[in-house]
Formats: structure tokens, C-alpha cells, sequence
């Protein structure tokens, strides 16, 4: 291996620990950046040199350290830098948390910031990615999105959020949020909202990694466990969701055999450590719901009526309009297609789903299976207005024009 891509492979593997370790030194999220990439920097010449070290981490973050202690002697005024204040009272949450990533992430991720600024942040900074390329994934421009990481960072300096694990009892509300962004980057990438690819495969491994980072920093957290399993069970179908030609296949038509048997083996374990905390929150339950898609060796064998019982607990828990419409398509495969066009219809004044392609798309398919070939023609033109993606325009275009 080059030291290019030694060099790399730090970056995608040691980023996040090394930008963690040296912000615990700068107290400042811009100074600390700057250190960690003078020190890739740094690396690229010096490992070319003496040869590449055993432990590329620990010496990136040696390298970083010195380097920010270096610029704050010579420097006293960026001590005066909006700084993320230190809590120097000891911390008292279990040290299977005492991890600066941890600390990192939840300050990525803290309330006082908008979700898309969380997202952006821990894209940014856990992840390691240029501003430009987040702003790929924004769809908006790079000056945009430089000027929106801008403005959550002197947020969160602002508000003085400490560099620290919060207490206990605070804990649990602040690693949900971060579930939450976590499995949002996930979706993002699995089935990406617009452009000419079905899959954003760099929002998969970047939310794959975090999540298993999450569950090294967290081994008891039953949240963690679910969205893991969550992640691995549903990526496991990757490889069968697109047909050679590009064109999407649906669940109900992919080759199972081709699916990936040990990502399955591992989520489905996770399921079960999950769902042993009572009663099982919303990450366990969708992963519950994935692991009895994985397990069904057929569309035809799969636990219909199982899978509404999981979602009748997850709408309960978490009151969600794509949650409801979810169930919705599920009770349509269990008690046949026109159970599922009335739960659908029962959502046609939800607003968050007003602008949601996959209502219509799903109206559509069960309008087609009755023999509503005018009502289904109508759905699927409704669901073509409202779906930017190329890949699923093609198929909805395919399944309109054979009507």
C-alpha cells in the first residue's frame, strides 16, 4: 500500500478519534481541525520518509496535540475564541462512555442545534468529509453549506456547551438524538431523495460506521443495538435491490440467495439483545421488523400479519405519518390489497405526507391489483410529480405504462 493510501485509510478509520482527542486540547472545533489536517498533512512526508508507524492513530494524534499546544503558547488570544468550555467537574456517567468520540458526537448532535445542523456537523466532523462534499449531500452549494457549519459551530460555542458526557440523567435523550441523525444519513443513502443512483453508498458506510463506533462506545445501549441491526439488515439486500440494467427490483422480486447471509447472522443477534430491554424502543422494533423480512426465505413465506403487530407497537411508540403509512402497506400484504388502500386513504390528510412519493405510489399498486386501472393511472402519475430520483421515475414510468 502506498502512503497515499495509508494516509487515506487513516483518515477514514482514525479521523474521528484524532479531531476528538485533540479538541479535548484546543476547546475549540475550528483550531482543532486545523491541527488534524496539519497533521495528515504532515503525514503524507513523514511516513514517506521513516515508514508508515504501527499505530497511524496514535501518532496522527500526538502530532495534532503538539501542534495545538504549540499555537496556543504562541498565541494566548485564541484561548479567547469562542471556546467550547470545559466542564472540569468530574464526570459520573460509566466509563464504557469515556470515549472523546462520544463526547464529539453528542455535541454534534446536541438539542440546541436543528437537526440538519446536526446532520452537517457529524458529517463534517465525525465523518471526516470536505465541506464541499456535504454539501453534496445537502444538495446545496459549498458556500452554503460552509456559511451553515459556520453558524452550528458559534452555536454551539454560544450556548456553551461543555466538551464532556452529560449526567446521567440526561443521557438518554441526547444518544436518541443521536440515533436519530445517525439512522437519517442511512436513509439518505439507501435510497437517496434525488440523482441518477438508487444508493448514496458513501451515506451507508459513513452511517455503518458511526453506528458501529456507537455500539463499541455504548455496548449496553439497547438503541444502539437496534439501529445497528437496523443498518445491517437492510444493507444486507444491497447487492439485489438493482438489476444490471439499472432498473430497480422490488423486495418481493430479489434473489434472496445473494443476500448478506453474515450481515443478517450478526443483525439478527443484535435484534435480540435489543428487544431484551423492556418495553423496546422504536430502533429495536424496526430492526425486529427488517430481521423478519431476512429471515422469510420467500416474499411469499413472509410473517405478514407479524410484521403489523410490530408496527401497531412502533406507531404506538412512535407516532410517526411514514411509520403509520408503512403499516399501512403491510396490512395491504396480510389482509389483501383493499384492507391496505383503506389505511392509506385514512392518511390522505396527513400533512407531513402531502409531498411524500410513496403514498401514491403505494395507492397506486393496491388501485392496480383491484382493477382501478383510471384511479391507478392517476396515483402513479401523482407519484411520478413528487419522486426526483431517476431510478425509481423509471420504474414508476414502467409500472404506469404497462396500465
Amino acid at each position: 500500500m502506498t502512503v497515499a493510501a495509508e494516509v487515506a485509510d487513516a483518515h477514514r478509520h482514525e479521523w474521528a478519534f484524532v479531531l476528538a482527542a485533540t479538541v479535548r486540547v484546543t476547546r475549540d472545533l475550528d483550531l482543532a481541525e486545523e491541527c488534524v489536517q496539519d497533521a495528515y498533512a504532515r503525514a503524507l512526508t513523514v511516513w514517506a520518509a521513516s515508514g508508515v508507524p504501527a499505530n497511524k492513530g496514535a501518532w496522527l494524534t500526538t502530532v495534532a496535540k503538539r501542534r495545538a499546544i504549540d499555537l496556543l503558547r504562541r498565541d494566548a488570544a485564541l484561548r479567547r475564541r469562542l471556546p467550547l468550555l470545559l466542564d472540569e467537574q468530574p464526570e459520573t456517567v460509566p466509563p464504557t462512555v469515556q470515549d472523546d468520540r462520544l463526547r464529539l458526537i453528542l455535541i454534534c448532535c446536541h438539542p440546541a442545534l436543528a437537526q440538519e445542523a446536526q446532520v452537517a456537523l457529524t458529517l463534517r466532523l465525525l465523518c471526516g468529509l470536505t465541506t464541499a462534499e456535504v454539501a453534496r449531500a445537502f444538495l446545496v452549494s459549498e458556500p452554503t453549506m460552509a456559511a451553515r457549519i459556520t453558524r452550528a459551530k458559534k452555536k454551539i460555542a454560544n450556548a456553551h456547551i461543555p466538551f464532556r458526557v452529560p449526567p446521567a440523567d440526561e443521557l438518554p435523550e441526547r444518544v436518541d438524538a443521536v440515533l436519530t441523525v445517525v439512522n437519517l444519513l442511512f436513509t439518505t443513502g439507501h435510497t437517496a431523495p434525488v440523482g441518477d443512483g438508487l444508493v448514496r453508498r458513501d451515506l451507508v458506510e459513513r452511517a455503518l460506521d458511526l453506528s458501529r463506533m456507537l455500539r463499541v462506545l455504548l455496548p449496553a445501549d439497547p438503541g444502539v443495538a437496534g439501529l445497528l441491526a437496523l443498518i445491517l439488515l437492510t444493507d444486507a439486500r444491497r447487492t439485489t435491490r438493482v438489476a444490471e440494467d439499472g432498473s430497480l427490483v422490488l423486495l418481493k422480486d430479489q434473489d434472496r440467495t445473494r443476500w448478506d447471509r453474515n450481515a443478517i447472522t450478526e443483525g439478527i443477534a443484535l435484534v435480540r439483545d435489543a428487544l431484551r430491554c423492556r418495553p423496546p424502543g422504536r430502533f429495536a422494533l424496526m430492526a425486529a421488523i427488517a430481521a423478519v423480512h431476512s429471515e422469510a426465505p420467500s416474499w411469499q413465506d413472509t410473517d405478514w400479519r407479524e410484521i403489523v403487530s410490530l408496527y401497531d407497537l412502533l406507531v404506538q411508540l412512535w407516532p410517526s405519518p411514514v411509520v403509520a403509512l408503512n403499516r399501512a402497506v403491510a396490512v395491504g400484504q396480510a389482509e389483501g390489497p383493499a384492507e391496505g388502500l383503506r389505511a392509506l386513504d385514512a392518511l390522505a390528510t396527513e400533512p407531513q405526507l402531502a409531498g411524500y412519493g410513496y403514498l401514491a405510489a403505494a395507492r397506486a399498486d393496491f388501485l392496480a391489483r383491484l382493477g382501478r386501472t383510471a384511479e391507478a393511472r392517476t396515483a402513479y402519475g401523482e407519484a411520478l410529480l413528487l419522486t426526483e430520483n431517476t431510478v425509481e421515475r423509471a420504474f414508476l414510468e414502467t409500472r404506469l405504462n404497462r396500465l
